[in-house]
């Protein structure tokens, strides 16, 4: 459960604790703990007389400092409470932005902690400055599943393979384009409606069968797999969607049409040793 505890620090600024509790592979509880601090670069005053207010975050030790992009006079700031001192209307909006600052701190470093096995105060900074890690694309995956897949060729991949990969790949380039105007997408914004929407357009503008359909959808899902795998993408999009095959009957020949191709004479030209 996610407990907030605030502590004084007297001597610079408040630290806020959020301590979160964690199950440990015995099944006791354990304390990680998320501290926000403010505080003033009293050395560092600019030409207006104003401090830098600073940042300092700390995940399980962990420590990252950084600028707020916020000022202030140091005789107005509250060294005890970590903010400005006072009721006026400046002293109000510039507390407002700390705790809007506060809270969206505490809001990535939530989204970390549910979406990647690691947290650490740089990754909760680098998320808040928006200096987050480039996301992999739907089509830069595929294009090195297929790359891997080229190497494997004659070990234990074939050409066929390889070549409805590679179909695969221009099928999802032509309906990108097709349905979003769009070369390549976020492998984070795939859901469910995209697979939905290309199931549709294999079945329509491809004019693909049920069946062909459904063997370019596995195709698809292997890639979502492998994106999940690596951790570029938390939810399935296939979750709810139903690949389908359908069972096709062929048939067998007749005891009349196999006697016809027993009797039959081929054409030595056609059907050579040099065909």
């Amino acid at each position: 459960m996610f407990v907030h505890k605030p502590s004084i620090n007297h001597s610079f600024a408040t630290e806020v604790h959020y301590y979160v509790a964690t199950e440990t592979k015995k099944g006791i509880m354990s304390k990680s703990t998320f501290k926000i601090l403010f505080y003033l670069t009293k050395n560092q005053v600019n030409k207006e007389g104003k401090a830098s207010i600073m940042i300092r975050l700390t995940v399980n030790g962990d420590v990252s400092q950084f600028s707020s992009k916020l000022d202030i006079e140091p005789p107005l700031w509250d060294v005890k409470l970590g903010k400005a001192g006072g009721n006026t209307q400046k002293a109000r909006q510039l507390n407002n932005l700390l705790d809007d600052i506060q809270t969206s701190l505490k809001n990535h470093y939530h989204d970390i902690e549910i979406h990647e096995t690691i947290v650490t105060a740089e990754k909760v900074r680098n998320a808040f400055l928006g200096f987050s890690t480039k996301q992999c694309t739907l089509l830069e995956l595929v294009r090195k599943h297929n790359d891997d897949a080229r190497k494997l060729v004659g070990i234990n991949k074939t050409e066929a393979t390889l070549a409805k990969y590679d179909r695969a790949y221009r099928r999802v380039e032509k309906f990108m384009k097709a349905q979003y105007n769009i070369t390549d997408i976020a492998l984070k914004e795939i859901n469910h409606l995209f697979i939905t929407d290309f199931g549709t357009y294999l079945r329509t503008a491809s004019k693909c069968n049920e069946n062909t359909t459904a063997k370019f959808m596995q195709t698809f899902s292997m890639i979502i797999l492998l994106a999940k795998n690596n951790g570029w993408l938390f939810n399935d999009p296939f979750s709810n969607y139903k690949i389908r095959l359908k069972r096709v009957d062929r048939g067998y020949l007749t005891d009349q049409e196999i006697q016809k191709v027993l009797e039959k004479d081929f054409d030595s030209k056609t059907f050579g040793a040099g065909s």
